[in-house]
């Protein structure tokens, strides 16, 4: 089981988004030294929530200051972009950094992003399907691809091409997304709202269709998020997370959806009081018992921690070390060389 950071970079009171964003990147550096295996970080357009607008340019970034560690994307939002496009940047990071990149890709919602990037309602509602397909063709290493009926192109030369099959995560939150990956045999990324039970079920589900596909769905890897934070009590570490979570996600509000609903108003405060339960926030031994339930879901072989909760640089920073230190029994290392 591999433990990595996941990282929102988001805009608080009293901040300013170069601010988050440069935190961010520390918080990156900082998770190389601290013994995690990786960090991947999130995408948004237009909100608060996080100000990464594009994670694979800060996954590029985060590789070139960093010498050991995996870089991810959680997620790259699909339903915005070509997916050749896309797969050409992942090819190139994959072949620049030795293997370190990780690729993590996601529907997105049905926000007004569709509107800007100019791929419509459409294509969030019919078109993941056909542009996950046809990423996993252009990163399978094939020499030549060629389109599909919703991306239709003649065969054209894969460059660079893969030496290696690269693979790609698939954030899912629904039956149907979970059984679109497992037909591909693409692992799962799964998203900090699920409890274990919830997580149990759709890993039990994707492990049905991958096998029914031909693929083994015990040993693909999934990767699975948690929000995490230690102190030396149960108090001090849940305090922390309600004073400094919902400020957070607060920029969760700023979604506009495309056709101008509203596009919800939950409890921010109740929300914080359900993560708090079912992650790894509070004293380092709860923390272990957490995390040990959690490493123990079938196929999954990546947590990723988000440790922002709290909020502030130093508050995070410290918070980075102390899980490595405390809860997952990492130690300081001097980075290697890439590869």
């Amino acid at each position: 089981m591999d433990a990595h950071l996941f990282l929102l970079a988001g805009h608080r009171p009293g901040g300013t988004h170069a601010t988050a964003l440069a935190d961010a990147h520390e918080y990156g550096r900082a998770a190389e030294f601290a013994g995690y295996a990786g960090v991947w970080i999130a995408e948004h357009h237009f909100i608060s929530y996080g100000v990464c607008p594009s994670a694979i340019t800060f996954a590029a970034h985060l590789l070139g200051s960093t010498r050991s560690i995996a870089v991810g994307t959680a997620a790259c939002i699909l339903s915005n972009r070509h997916p050749v496009a896309l797969g050409e940047e992942a090819a190139l990071l994959d072949e620049l950094s030795g293997g370190r990149f990780r690729l993590g890709v996601g529907r997105g919602g049905p926000w007004v992003d569709l509107e800007v990037f100019g791929t419509g309602l459409d294509r969030f509602d019919n078109g993941f399907r056909d542009a996950l397909e046809l990423l996993g063709r252009w990163l399978s290493g094939a020499p030549t691809v060629a389109g599909n009926d919703r991306f239709p192109f003649r065969p054209v030369p894969v460059v660079p091409r893969p030496a290696r099959r690269i693979p790609v995560w698939v954030a899912a939150t629904s039956p149907s997304t979970v059984d679109l990956a497992a037909r591909h045999g693409m692992p799962l990324l799964l998203g900090l709202h699920a409890d274990l039970d919830e997580r149990a079920s759709l890993l039990g589900r994707y492990a049905r269709v991958a096998a029914a596909h031909g693929h083994d769905g015990q040993d693909v890897g999934h990767a699975s998020a948690h929000l995490a934070y230690v102190e030396d009590d149960d108090e001090q570490a849940t305090d922390a997370v309600r004073a400094g979570l919902p400020a957070l996600l607060a920029g969760t509000r700023e979604y506009v959806r495309l056709d101008g609903a509203e596009a919800g108003r939950r409890d921010l405060d109740a929300y914080v009081e359900r993560l708090v339960s079912i992650h790894p926030v509070g004293s380092p031994s709860r923390c272990r018992r957490v995390v040990d339930r959690a490493a123990a879901l079938p196929g999954v072989r990546h947590l990723l921690l988000m440790v922002e909760g709290a909020g502030g640089r130093e508050r995070t920073l410290g918070a980075i070390h102390r899980v490595a230190t405390d809860v997952l029994g990492l130690g300081p290392r001097r980075p290697g060389r890439p590869g």
